[in-house]
């Protein structure tokens, strides 16, 4: 068997996995590595669920279906192509799941599905079995301890079940960071209660465990075993019997451990008749017991006539639901009444199988299959069902003729939604917003349904990114040989090679979308859009393509994932609000002083090792660079605030009095640094405050937060050490373009030669304390003077540039990571707190969003169901679902979008998406007329942008003039820019009083300036 994605000493390849490794963490991923799978059935949902664990990385998936294909399995598996309908699926498939990890070697299975073969398996995924052998086989699976998943998607409808055997170890239930906290008092007592410092609630629930450290007076429950807690409140939590400790003194911190839990499942055929569900709707509670029966009916119905129902058969459907009927008595807890309608509906579609279902099962499946693997999160337990029938159109009516196969690739589409409405699915012009993770799945489900390939129709692609190798762990379309190729153009010929209806269907761009680009995506790009999916990685431009949609009044389809957590949100014109109507709360930012003087967490070290790297290597080169360029750069550095004496002398110090002619003054250049970061700048803090000072207030000043740090005595021998002299000394000499070196026995022998000179600390240093100080150890403009005097000419530095370092965390050869892990580590040793490995300091300082494939499977897949509803036209807000999941509990969350909030004027009621249109360049004072007579409005100010064009305040001279000329010549007058060419309309906003002479909020008004 090939070896996986561990290399001989078992350590995995975090250049392809970064991003899942902050998902799943190391010793997931070793377990996942040594797993075998078997997925059985490969149609749609067989080869979603293979992609995505292949993705992931186990030891090899093996897959079993020797079924031929046929021209329906086109409708979902992107894997197939129209001239191999006929062959073994499994065979077709394999080749090119095989190329999605070069770490996961993909198998057929040649064995019939006996005991001796399962037994080879860690986790067996049955989707395209008859149930009696399913029964079959996920008995022998009990009782071998081999974890079972049953999983199938018919039409609008799916569900899943796991047996992961008796016992089952869940190592983390949640996947969330171990909460942390900095204690104020431990009380001796029969219930001893902690109490946490002010203003940081801890956050734990009842039940959890923490272990303590660093408590002054109590060093018994230092490194003790984990205690469980009772919250007391959200400062406060108790830890059992307390009273016969010592008094505690000071300090301590306390940490949640994640204990692991044991979940015992029933074997499948025992939960058919005590069926445990996890609810995915909560609108539809009563439903899973319903289509518990219902999937079972269907399968009763296949087996009898070896097909599933025909699509809107009415014998047939009927058939199905007195099936279901019989079957009611098989469960304990029976349902009151047979929902006819219900299971009729799951006959109808039986036959169907949609991409987008495909996608929310696939990509659920897969995470349980991981899950099964390495015990990380909390699987299902044990069932779970879930349709989609708002979906259903209701612009077209359903009729078996309709909804009967004709031999194309949509059959299995067409089977749920009828031919009349894949033509408008075919029709409909589509705008996606990037191509990454969810962009490369929403154009792999496009393809499947046949989005954009009619006459009409069109996909419309955007992405300026390239493709880099962390990319490959998710973003499915791209493979090792397409690293640096741009991303948009890759998605758009992978897709194509899925569905070749798309060949001259796909218009690819490059261009970012943003305020200069809007003479690409123009009035005429947007007006002949059905609507717009973003798949955007940044707040900034989502919040720019939902002001694009409001004002072309155009569908917006939204989404996102972190980690294992997923969101949709539907955005609709005149019914819902807009995506920027309502927004996360700001991160919370690190206080300056806590940074500079006083961190006590890791990520305070890591975030001052980020700035340093700035501060070192990108900052001063690009100073450096201006002074050379820019003949009024020091004129124009004196004018600023802040530290402008600090960035003169940098300039200077970079240029004439630090200069390194070669390495070896670089290395003395990082030694030198070592010393006043890591000692002189500590020794200074001591004197100022030593560690027995105290407050005015009589308290310590090094309690609570602020840790009393230690200098430290540099050691050559000391890894850390020698880390932060050699990453700093390469970086320095990338800026001047000298040829570094990483020989630590080189290193050693120039370090010794080096005179470091002897410190004392300095009386009249001020130390910032509070947020809100300001300290200036500047000795005023004199020295600033000084400074200035002694810059050189830059015509004596004709030609030389230095080279920024531009941080960039996916490459490992740069040691841009390297020098922030060693930089934060040796501050952490300064202050006493757990150094960090160079993985999470990546992922502070780069700011990783984690991701995985398994998330954003379901996530585009929930997308392209609403997609569904818009290209229907359903006008009524109960239909769409915003969602939310989080893979890891599992949760799953629908809420109807929020509507559009109404605003009024004059008795007129108005959304965000309403506006006054205004045809033709009138004048100002036509304007005005406009407003006082068609809309009773006194306009009192009328601006567009930042130019302000009109205010009842202005002299009357100047006002006399603007109310003669045309609005775009008052606006080109006023911005001193002319209107573009490609500028149909202007947009103004202006304030106005009503009847009552009341100010009044109104709509924002669109001039039509050009044809």
């Amino acid at each position: 068997m090939s070896k996986m994605d561990t290399d001989s000493d078992n350590t995995i390849d975090e250049g392809l996995y970064s991003r899942q490794l902050y998902v799943l963490g190391h010793e997931a991923m070793k377990k996942m590595s040594v797993a075998h799978v078997l997925v059985i059935g490969l149609r749609g949902l067989g080869v979603e669920i293979a992609k995505n664990v292949i993705l992931a990385g186990v030891k090899s998936v093996t897959l079993y279906d020797r079924t031929p294909a046929s021209i329906s399995d086109l409708s979902a598996q992107f894997y197939l192509r129209s001239e191999e309908v006929g062959q073994e699926r499994a065979r077709v498939s394999q080749q090119r799941l095989a190329e999605l990890n070069h770490y996961v070697p993909v198998h057929v299975l040649e064995e019939d599905l006996t005991e001796e073969t399962l037994k080879r398996f860690k986790v067996v995924v049955a989707t395209e079995l008859p149930l009696s052998k399913q029964l079959e086989v996920s008995e022998i699976c009990h009782a071998n301890n081999i974890h079972f998943i049953s999983t199938e998607v018919r039409g609008l409808f799916g569900r899943i079940f796991n047996d992961f055997g008796s016992k089952f170890e869940v190592i983390d239930a949640t996947g969330e960071e171990p909460l942390t906290g900095m204690i104020a008092a431990v009380s001796n007592d029969v219930e001893g209660v902690v109490t946490c410092l002010d203003e940081t609630r801890h956050g734990l629930e009842d039940g959890d465990y923490v272990t303590f450290t660093e408590i002054q007076g109590i060093p018994e429950l230092n490194d003790a075993a984990p205690c469980k807690v009772k919250v007391l409140g959200p400062y406060t939590f108790s830890i059992g019997d307390t009273s016969d400790l010592p008094e505690y003194v000071s300090g301590g911190i306390f940490r949640q451990v994640k204990m692991p839990k044991y979940v015992d499942f029933l074997s499948f055929k025992e939960s058919l008749a005590k069926p445990e569900f996890l609810i995915s709707d909560f609108a539809k509670f009563d439903r899973p017991v319903q289509l518990h029966l219902g999937f079972q009916a269907l399968h009763t119905f296949f087996e009898k006539h070896q097909r599933y129902p025909k699509p809107r058969n009415e014998q047939d459907a009927l058939e199905v639901v007195e099936l279901t009927k019989s079957l009611v008595d098989t469960v304990e807890d029976k349902p009151e009444k047979i929902d006819e309608k219900l299971i009729k509906e799951l006959a109808y579609q039986s036959s169907g199988e949609l991409s987008p279902m495909v996608a929310v099962y696939g990509g659920l499946a897969a995470q349980e299959v991981l899950k099964a693997c390495s015990g990380k999160f909390n699987p299902i337990h044990q069932h779970m069902y879930f349709d989609a029938l708002e979906a259903l159109p209701s612009s077209v009516t359903l009729t078996e003729e309709s909804c009967s196969p004709v031999g194309s690739r949509y059959d299995g589409q067409i089977a749920v939604f009828g031919r009349e409405f894949q033509e408008k699915i075919a029709n409909t012009r589509e705008f996606l917003v990037g191509s990454g993770a969810i962009g490369c799945e929403m154009l792999k489900n496009w393809a499947m349904m046949g989005l954009g390939t009619g006459p009409q129709g069109g996909l419309f692609i955007t992405d300026m990114d390239i493709i880099e190798k962390s990319n490959l762990n998710r973003q499915f379309l791209f493979r090792p040989a397409d690293v640096g190729q741009l991303k948009s153009e890759t998605a758009s010929r992978a897709v194509t090679a899925m569905n070749p209806d798309l060949v001259d269907k796909i218009k690819v761009y490059q261009e970012r979308v943003g305020p200069d680009t809007e003479n690409i995506y123009n009035d005429d790009f947007f007006e002949a859009l059905s609507g717009v999916t973003n798949a955007l990685d940044n707040v900034e431009a989502r919040k720019y393509m939902d002001r694009r949609c409001v004002y072309y009044r155009k569908p917006l389809l939204e989404s996102g994932t972190l980690g294992t957590k997923g969101n949709t949100q539907v955005v609709l014109p005149f019914l819902t609000e807009s995506y920027s109507s309502s927004q996360d709360p700001p991160e919370k930012a690190i206080p300056i002083c806590t940074l500079k003087n006083f961190p006590n967490a890791i990520e305070h070290t890591i975030q001052w090792a980020r700035d340093l790297f700035e501060g070192y290597f990108k900052q001063p080169a690009d100073n450096v660079n201006l002074f050379l360029t820019q003949p009024n750069f020091v004129e124009n550095t004196l004018k600023q605030g802040g530290n402008q004496k600090d960035t003169l002398e940098t300039v200077y110090n970079f240029l004439v009095g630090e200069k390194p002619l070669s390495f070896s003054e670089c290395i003395t250049w990082a030694r030198l640094k070592f010393e006043e970061l890591y000692h002189n700048n500590i020794m200074q803090l001591l004197f100022n405050f030593p560690k027995d000072s105290v407050t005015s207030t009589g308290q310590l000043f090094w309690s609570g937060p602020k840790r009393a740090p230690e200098p430290l005595q540099f050691d050559p021998n000391n890894p850390m050490h020698m880390d932060f002299v050699v990453y700093a000394a390469n970086l320095h000499a990338f800026n001047y373009g000298l040829k570094g070196e990483t020989d630590r026995e080189y290193f050693r022998r120039e370090i010794e030669n080096i005179i470091v000179p002897e410190f004392k600390p300095k009386e009249g240093v001020k130390i910032q304390v509070q947020e809100n100080e300001t300290v200036d150890n500047s000795s005023g403009m004199d020295a600033i003077d000084n400074v200035v005097n002694k810059l050189p000419e830059p015509s004596t530095f004709a030609g030389l540039r230095l080279i920024p370092a531009e941080f960039e965390k996916d490459d490992d050869s740069n040691f841009h990571i390297d020098f922030i892990t060693a930089a934060s580590n040796l501050r952490a040793l300064n202050y006493g707190i757990q150094p960090a490995d160079r993985h999470k300091s990546k992922f502070i300082a780069g700011k990783i969003i984690p991701a995985i494939a398994t998330t954003t499977a379901i996530v585009t897949g929930l997308v392209c169901l609403e997609l569904y509803k818009i290209i229907d036209g359903k006008q009524n807000l109960e239909d769409y679902k915003n969602g939310f999941v989080n893979l890891a509990l599992p949760f799953f969350g629908f809420s109807e979008p929020i509507s559009a909030p109404k605003s009024e004027y004059n008795g007129h009621t108005f959304t965000l998406w309403d506006r006054f249109d205004i045809e033709g360049d009138i004048t100002l004072q036509e304007f005005i007329d406009y407003f006082q007579n068609e809309h009773k409005l006194e306009v009192s100010m009328v601006s567009s942008g930042v130019s302000m064009l009109y205010a009842f305040f202005m002299q009357k001279k100047k006002a006399e003039e603007r109310l003669k000329m045309k609005l775009s010549k008052i606006l080109e007058s006023v911005s001193k820019n002319p209107v573009p060419p490609h500028v149909k309309a202007i947009i103004l906003e202006i304030c106005a009083n009503d009847e009552n002479d009341d100010d009044v909020e109104v709509p924002y008004v669109r001039v039509k300036i050009r044809p």
